[in-house]
């Protein structure tokens, strides 16, 4: 089952228009058979969407797993509370449907970063992103940094999201591999050792809120 917070993926049903929104998850009432999300935003536009009453829906989210269900859900009303809510009918949960796991959306962005080892295998040091997901990230290595193809690693950062929340991050990774780019630079690229579910969706809204402010300026095109 989804929780409060989570990001959830919603799809018309009978839309001539394939077009995908993003939200997230405000308030759940199980026992009632309704949950609340905020206004959905186009991925393609980056706009708040405004669903009629009654408008069928396609709905998809990541569990603990990473792994990814669907459900079908329709639009119950709008309701007026702190921040304005969509109310949708909540299906029991045996008529989820498992269809994949996830595979998570990277995003280029810079980053200040900060790198430790696990087991002293080399000196901490600072770098910037070159790109990250909610499963890892690849790094830019200056030049003199030397690390083993089978290191473990903790990275930290620091998250600033929409609200002026700032989230810091401490997740445990492995390298998978260090790449050549021109003159002589390097990527490093790790993956994310099973990250708590609240980092995964952490990284995730940032990741989201990102992409939705890049389309705004025209410079978001995946």
């Amino acid at each position: 089952m989804f929780k409060i917070g989570d990001i959830l993926m919603l799809e018309q049903k009978y839309s001539s228009q394939k077009e995908k929104f993003k939200c997230m998850v405000v308030e759940i009432e199980p026992d009632s058979g309704y949950f609340y999300i905020d206004y959905p935003i186009s991925i393609e536009t980056g706009k708040i969407v405004f669903l009629v009453d009654g408008t069928q829906l396609s709905i998809s989210f990541s569990d603990e797993e990473q792994a990814v269900y669907v459900f079908d859900s329709e639009v119950l009303g709008k309701v007026k509370g702190q921040i304005p809510m969509i109310q949708l009918l909540l299906p029991n949960e045996e008529t989820f449907v498992k269809i994949q796991r996830r595979k998570y959306v990277r995003l280029d962005v810079t980053l200040d970063t900060a790198l430790h080892p696990v087991n002293n295998e080399f000196l901490p040091f600072r770098a910037l992103t070159e790109d990250i997901s909610a499963g890892g990230a690849s790094i830019r290595l200056l030049k003199g940094v030397d690390i083993n193809s089978s290191s473990q690693l903790y990275l930290w950062m620091a998250l600033t999201l929409k609200s002026g929340e700032i989230q810091y991050l401490r997740l445990r990774s492995k390298v998978i591999r260090v790449t050549e780019e021109n003159q002589g630079n390097r990527l490093l690229h790790i993956q994310f050792i099973d990250p708590p579910r609240n980092d995964v969706q952490t990284l995730m809204r940032f990741i989201f809120e990102k992409q939705v402010d890049m389309k705004k300026k025209g410079l978001y095109y995946k």
